[in-house]
This record gives structure tokens, C-alpha cells and sequence, in this order.
């Protein structure tokens, strides 16, 4: 794992407006936290550099596009047979609908996001895709009322 990046309160500051807007040109974010547009263009440069900005996402509205329905699975694999966990990733990671795939200690090996367009829908996944995939155990399903997500500790 690499170093902890020191950060002050602009370099805290430009990180909160980017995590609202990834797409705030830096004249824009310099204007706001008191910079020059060069100033603020190195800053959002050295931390893409250090690793603290890794990349940019497109955020999909999954309801608009026909997916209404976001059901989270906790996996466990079986013992029997031994599956690698490589195996079980490179299986689940090549099913569309799995959105996010998680490995987790707890309760379960693996937490899944599934997006489906409604509980039909979902089921065909989860019988036909999901439990037919290496080692899968038990599996426990929780469907996503709503969301809320939180900007983070920044």
C-alpha cells in the first residue's frame, strides 16, 4: 500500500467540488477556492500524479436506461470443489447486470450489486447466471429501496 498524500484545505477544498462535478474546468475550481486557473490546474495535476484523483465516471441514471430494480447478494462459495476465487471473479465479472463485485470478510466471500430492469427480470439472473457460476454456495439477496450517497470524508 502506498504513503498517506498530505493534503491542505485547497488541495480538500478542489477534491469536495471535483467529487460534485468531475467535469469543473480548473478555471472554474480556481475561481471558487480563490485561485488562478493555473494554480488550480497544477493542484488537480499533482494529485492525478500522487494517486488521490484516479480517474473520471460517467454517472448513468439505471432507472431512466430501464433498470429498475438494484438487488445487493452476499455470495458464499462452497467448500466442495474448491473454486478459486479467481475463478468465481473472472465468472461473475463477465455477467453484465453484476454491476460491482466485492470481496468482503464477514458473513459471505463476495457482496454483489446486480442492476435488473424488475424482479423477473432479476430472477432469470440470479437462476440462470448467478447460482450456475463456479463454487457459488449460499446466497442472500437485499433489494435497494433507495440511495443516498454521501461525498465521503474529504
Amino acid at each position: 500500500m502506498s504513503g498517506v498524500v498530505d493534503l491542505d484545505e485547497l488541495d480538500r477544498a478542489i477534491l469536495r467540488l471535483l467529487i460534485e462535478d468531475a467535469g469543473l474546468p480548473a478555471s472554474a475550481i480556481g475561481q471558487r477556492v480563490g485561485l488562478s486557473q493555473p494554480a488550480a490546474w497544477r493542484r488537480i495535476q499533482r494529485l492525478r500524479a500522487a494517486g488521490v484523483i484516479r480517474g473520471e465516471r460517467l454517472e448513468l441514471d439505471l432507472a431512466k436506461l430501464g433498470f429498475g430494480v438494484t438487488v445487493f447478494l452476499g455470495v458464499k462459495l462452497g467448500t466442495k470443489g474448491r473454486v478459486s476465487l479467481a475463478e468465481f471473479e473472472r465468472a461473475v465479472s463477465a455477467i453484465p447486470e453484476v454491476q460491482t463485485v466485492e470481496h468482503v470478510l464477514g458473513l459471505y466471500d463476495y457482496r454483489l450489486r446486480v442492476s435488473a430492469r424488475d424482479l423477473a427480470d432479476f430472477e432469470r439472473v440470479l437462476r440462470r447466471r448467478i447460482m450456475t457460476l463456479p463454487g457459488v454456495g449460499n446466497v442472500d439477496a437485499n433489494v435497494m429501496l433507495s440511495e443516498e450517497r454521501l461525498a465521503g470524508p474529504i
